[in-house]
């Protein structure tokens, strides 16, 4: 999931008055895995949907739980990819072993 949002609103005299970007990066999950979504940071929680093989993921923020080892080593960050969606950053290439977004609440 991508989102580009480029906004501008004109004052009177057609002067651009506000111009807000969002913009949210992506992060290639390992190629040629299905990787597993779960409802929280562990492989005890439910799997909730399964990623097709070339997915981009958004990481809003990450948090420690299960350990697991997939092709980007061994790591316990799980990564949250939407709302109450986690997947283990060891199938997530992030090009860093630690934490690079904030930590979940």
């Amino acid at each position: 999931m991508s989102v580009d949002r480029s906004e501008a609103a004109t004052g009177a005299a057609g002067e651009e008055a506000l111009t807000a970007e969002t913009a949210v990066r992506t992060f290639a999950v390992a190629p040629g895995v299905r990787v597993n979504v779960r409802s929280g940071p562990g492989t005890n929680y439910n799997i909730i949907r399964v990623l097709p093989e070339g997915s981009r993921v958004p990481i809003f923020c990450q948090t420690p739980g299960t350990t697991v080892t997939g092709p980007y080593g061994t790591t316990n960050i799980w990564d949250n990819v939407n709302n109450g969606e986690y997947v283990s950053d060891a199938y997530v290439h992030t090009g860093s072993d630690g934490y690079i977004a904030s930590r979940c609440a």
